[in-house]
């Protein structure tokens, strides 16, 4: 059985005449689309690493400003990523029934008010709320983001775009927490927020003045909390939609240990500097996007999506393997390098896994893609935040544990692919995406290449091969 073509909308007779159509399926040729979303969509996706990363240079001078400890102060971290990650199951689900810009405007405008509010926030107590409320709002981003490549693309176009996209969202850990170091030269830990708010609203411009509404009157979803529960049971009770979903959230769960652990293993361990700890961390993020751009421009459309993330999962996984071998001790002492180059394999390899889980999740979900991209968030969030601590566990004098972790949660990516999405053979007689090179492309070919669909931004960002 053929995946579902691309996305058409409603013919114009039957819209109001002030109403956006669906860039999917309606290319335009005065349509105001290409690069600007592309960056829009771009920066959205990057909204998590922004609030968080830019943040974390500034959390010693908030303990001293707001006279809290600081385990108080690291609640505002913990604030703004649970409600990013609560935000997107309560957001998703409402763009599928009222359409994807009124909820991702909604949002938008509420995070940078309350952004401005954290920026003016008088004690800790009253910082952990509305950052809380931030991290609520920032999901609309990243949740609707997603949704949006649903509704735009298919197929091998959906993850060549997502690669695309990497370019952007794959920089701003590196780029955030450099910034916010140099803010704080020139200001103090609330002038980061007014940063951060500015990039908000700049965002929400370009979303207002560029961006149509993807996702006609005919495709949203009825029925209140009723048929939100039923349309997420419906995908969860999809085999292969959770498989991708489970995969790749515990890739992303190997990623963020190491996050959450190579500041002490590089520096406490292997007694790195600072500068030395960010070019590492700065060549690492380097790979990722890299390889993410191998992806959409070499692999795909040559390679099924399946097998490339089968490739990126494995490499993982052997990363993984090295680098308990290296820390454990099993391969005698080693140095940094050789424990530096395993963990420059394993996040580069994220660029495999990463857009090949979205796209093949979100193939699965076309009249349900806001629900769907909420599921596949909530779930990363959660299976990282889970990850996390675990990696302390032993203390901060040794690398066994974050190792230990990463080739867990890479070996259980591993067994979630294998076993629910069972690349090859689908369970609903779905092949595996050998098509996704040759019919994808003639569904492109068919209906208009997948930047007509976008209006010009795979054209300009990620053309068809």
């Amino acid at each position: 059985m053929k995946e579902p073509g691309p996305a058409t909308a409603e013919p114009r007779g039957d819209t109001p005449s002030d109403q956006r159509i669906s860039t999917a399926g309606d290319p335009s040729p005065g349509r105001r689309t290409g690069l600007f979303v592309t960056l829009a969509l771009g920066g959205l996706t990057a909204m998590a690493p922004l609030s968080m990363d830019m943040y974390l240079p500034a959390l010693p001078e908030v303990t001293k400003s707001l006279g809290s400890p600081a385990a108080t102060v690291q609640l505002t971290l913990t604030a703004c990523l649970m409600g990013m990650a609560l935000g997107q199951l309560v957001v998703g689900p409402m763009s599928d029934k009222w359409g994807r810009r009124r909820p991702l405007l909604a949002g938008m405008v509420i995070y940078v008010l309350a952004t401005v509010l954290c920026a003016v926030a008088p004690d800790a107590g009253l910082l952990i709320a509305f950052r809380l409320a931030q991290g609520l709002a920032g999901a609309a981003g990243i949740v609707i983001a997603r949704a949006v490549v649903r509704d735009l693309y298919d197929g091998v176009a959906m993850a060549r775009f997502f690669s695309t996209l990497m370019l952007i969202s794959g920089v701003a850990p590196v780029v955030a927490p450099l910034v916010g170091g140099q803010l704080l030269r020139a200001t103090d830990w609330r002038g980061v927020f007014v940063v951060l708010a500015v990039i908000g609203a700049v965002l929400t411009l370009l979303v207002h003045r560029f961006l149509d509404e993807t996702l006609p009157p005919a495709r949203r979803q009825s029925g209140g909390l009723g048929g939100t529960m039923r349309a997420m049971r419906g995908l969860l009770a999809d085999r292969a939609f959770t498989g991708y979903m489970l995969s790749g959230g515990f890739a992303f769960a190997a990623l963020f240990s190491y996050i959450s652990a190579s500041p002490f293993v590089v520096q406490d361990i292997y007694g790195a500097s600072p500068q030395t700890f960010s070019l590492l961390f700065g060549l690492n993020s380097v790979g990722l996007v890299l390889v993410g751009q191998i992806n959409g421009k070499l692999l795909i459309g040559r390679v099924s999506l399946d097998k490339a993330l089968g490739w990126g999962l494995a490499v993982i996984t052997l990363a993984a393997a090295a680098l308990l071998l290296m820390t454990s001790g099993v391969l005698g002492e080693v140095g940094l390098a050789p424990v530096a180059a395993g963990l420059f394999v394993l996040m580069a390899a994220m660029g495999l896994a990463t857009p090949n889980t979205n796209a093949q999740a979100l193939m699965r979900s076309r009249d349900a893609a806001g629900s769907a991209s909420a599921l596949l968030g909530t779930s990363t969030y959660l299976l990282g935040a889970v990850a996390s601590p675990l990696v302390g566990i032993a203390g901060e004098h040794t690398a066994v544990p974050m190792a230990t972790v990463q080739l867990c949660c890479a070996l259980a990516a591993v067994l979630c692919f294998l076993a629910l999405c069972r690349p090859g053979r689908r369970a609903d007689g779905t092949a595996e995406e050998s098509a996704d090179g040759a019919a994808g492309e003639r569904a492109e070919g068919a209906d208009g290449t997948a930047g007509e669909r976008a209006g010009g931004t795979a054209g300009e960002a990620a053309p068809a091969a």
